[in-house]
């Protein structure tokens, strides 16, 4: 089953006056006057869905020369640890943050898994750099750049790079901070499952 991240749960962890700078920016976009059609969900999800909203814990913005506390808020805003995080029931597993391993199935075929994000140095990113950290990000933030074309024998992310490449450099140098903090944990991850394989 395709699991996707509950972003709004960190977008209520944000500061109150960022949340207002996001509905400000959503409403410059230009309308759509096209009908969406009425969402049908299926049991047990029609029962479920009343029970996963919560209310906001808004949090103040860190001033940015805390780089680690920013960090963090900043890798919050971003969602990393959704994704990086192995899910049990599209719930994280508590004591597995940043260990990457979570799973996606591909358009294509197969399943991609998220890579471990601790500061391991053999199985996590313990041997980045700075340099190399921004680097991987700002790589994407070309308007020419395009993906190379995939097929069921390989693979492609879901790992939204084109998007966070429009981060400032102070804002990834930030999170990059912060990850420092992450505990280094040994977890080997593969990247790519075939659906065979699965089976």
């Amino acid at each position: 089953m395709q699991k996707y991240s509950e972003q709004y749960t960190y977008i209520g962890k944000m500061d109150r006056e960022d949340v207002y700078s996001i509905i400000a920016y959503i409403r410059t976009l230009k309308a759509d006057p096209s009908e969406p059609k009425e969402s049908v969900s299926n049991f047990p999800m029609n029962f479920i869905i009343h029970l996963i909203p919560q209310k906001p814990n808004f949090t103040t913005k860190p001033d940015e020369k805390d780089i680690v506390k920013y960090g963090a808020y900043v890798a919050n805003q971003a969602g990393c640890v959704e994704c990086h995080t192995p899910d049990e029931k599209g719930q994280i597993i508590p004591g597995k943050e940043w260990q990457g391993n979570r799973e996606f199935m591909l358009p294509t075929g197969g399943y991609i898994h998220t890579s471990n994000i601790t500061q391991d140095v053999e199985t996590g990113i313990g041997k980045w750099t700075e340099e190399q950290f921004v680097r991987k990000f700002k790589s994407y933030a070309d308007s020419n750049y395009k993906p190379a074309p995939v097929d069921k024998n390989t693979y492609n992310t879901f790992m939204p790079w084109s998007y966070y490449a429009g981060m400032k450099e102070t804002d990834l140098k930030a999170i990059y901070a912060y990850l420092k903090t992450i505990k280094p944990v040994s977890n080997k991850v593969d990247k790519f499952t075939l659906a065979s394989i699965k089976k």
